[in-house]
């Protein structure tokens, strides 16, 4: 799972990324609310209030505009009053400096069994359409999909967040594990067999100079 870490202390970033790493999350950090608002789409999103160009609580509220993303804050900042805006502004949880690694990894644990169960158990849902992580198994109203390893992981990632555009580049680094960004030739071969396989091409929605999008059809 992605975790968008916003933090701009190197001596807490460094040792929390590390650690959230080898507890196998994907960690993608920043050091701007600037930065965090142009960052990729996340599954959970670490916030520290104290940014050197946007307050942490301008931040929230904006990500919390765009989507539903679990956010929990991070921060110095322990008065109650500061604890009672983040919570208003749609912070899902907060954790005042200094904290235990292990008190934070319970957190976002619990926070993504509350907002994202099915992503929690390894099973992503969309519409008719089942991604079993574990597995490696799709089905689509109960019927399996032939899908290559490419493929699944192409449409796990899709399948990820339903309705939200994934650039890419995202999906060349996540599905492919490379930085190249000339051609995307791969990606549009890739697509268009997992349509016919999902046996709707509107299923999949190309965005056009931004990426892909998983639209789940009635």
């Amino acid at each position: 799972m992605d975790i968008l870490l916003v933090e701009d202390e190197n001596a807490i970033a460094e040792p929390l990324e590390a650690g959230l790493r080898r507890e196998g999350f994907r960690v993608e950090r920043v050091a701007t609310g600037a930065a965090a608002l142009a960052a990729e789409r996340a599954d959970l999103v670490l916030l520290d209030l104290r940014l050197p160009d946007i307050d942490g609580t301008e931040v929230c509220r904006v990500l919390r505009s765009r989507s539903d993303v679990p956010i929990i804050i991070v921060t110095a900042k322990g008065e109650e009053v500061d604890r009672v805006v983040g919570l208003e502004l749609g912070a899902d949880d907060y954790v005042v400096k200094p904290f235990g690694f292990r008190e934070l990894l319970a957190r976002i644990r619990a926070v993504l069994r509350r907002t994202r169960p099915d992503t929690m158990s390894g099973r992503l849902v969309a519409g008719g359409l089942v991604v079993d992580l574990p597995s490696r198994r799709a089905t689509l109203e109960g019927v399996d999909l032939a899908l290559t390893p490419k493929e699944f992981d192409l449409l796990a990632l899709l399948a990820s967040e339903p309705g939200t555009v994934v650039s890419r580049e995202h999906l060349l680094r996540e599905v492919w594990k490379t930085d190249w960004y000339g051609s995307t030739k791969t990606i549009d071969v890739h697509v268009a067999s997992v349509r016919k396989k999902l046996g709707d091409p509107h299923w999949i929605e190309t965005v056009r100079g931004v990426g892909l999008r998983l639209a789940p059809q009635p």
